[in-house]
């Protein structure tokens, strides 16, 4: 790996490895680093180019990304670990779990997408929208061309067919909420795709962590504990 990634740590036990979505940082998940330390090592990172991380040369994609998680796992001698992410984090989960299974002890995705056509087209339009407008400055401007490449994430990833789920072989709890900017079907189609995935919805918008976290935190101690 060409940089280090910055990551809070916090607990001890089984490595519980946190990944955050699209433009935030560790810090989305202050609501389960706490609760979750009582039992797990909870490692919270900074996705590349987010948070404290650095950006770094070459590509800016999920796989990479995904890259990024296994050469940090490497470097810090975590031969396996929970892994729960969040929206673009709950991307490079799914992508990571593809290529790594067997790093993985159990898998949670919240508000994960396949492929961009998952988001709701009234959430992803705007999203285009504002990506195409700061693409026609990215080669002026160094902050036009971050956002684009921010954007970037969500216009054109994902790419990953529904029937490659059915090689995960590691217990996954897939969750959303009921006015989450995934389509409700498709989280569904992400459930149903993984052999013997768990499915929750939640009361809440996207950010169910945040914002329902007695609840979130509750479904995963669950599903982490059976």
């Amino acid at each position: 790996m060409d940089i280090s990634l910055y990551y809070e740590e916090k607990g001890s036990g089984f490595p519980l490895i946190m990944l955050h979505g699209n433009g935030e940082e560790h810090g989305y998940f202050e609501h389960q680093t706490d609760c979750f330390a009582e039992n797990y090592r909870v490692i919270a990172i900074d996705t590349r180019g987010h948070g404290r991380s650095p950006r770094g040369e070459g590509e800016f994609s999920i796989k990479r990304f995904a890259d990024d998680l296994y050469g940090f796992m490497t470097e810090h001698g975590i031969e396996k670990a929970h892994i729960l992410g969040f929206s673009d984090g709950g991307n490079i989960a799914i992508t990571f779990a593809l290529k790594h299974p067997k790093m993985i002890e159990k898998l949670i995705v919240d508000g994960a997408n396949l492929y961009p056509a998952g988001v709701k087209r009234r959430i992803q339009r705007p999203i285009e929208l504002g990506y195409y407008a700061v693409k026609l400055f990215a080669a002026f401007s160094s902050n036009a061309k971050a956002k684009a490449e921010m954007l970037s994430l969500m216009v054109n990833q994902p790419n990953i067919a529904p029937e490659e789920l059915k090689k995960l072989n590691m217990p996954v709890l897939v969750m959303a909420g009921t006015d989450d900017m995934i389509r409700q079907e498709h989280t569904e189609l992400i459930a149903a795709s993984i052999p013997g995935a768990k499915l929750v919805i939640l009361p809440g918008d996207h950010f169910i962590a945040r914002n329902n976290s007695n609840a979130f935190n509750a479904a995963v101690r669950d599903f982490l504990e059976a």
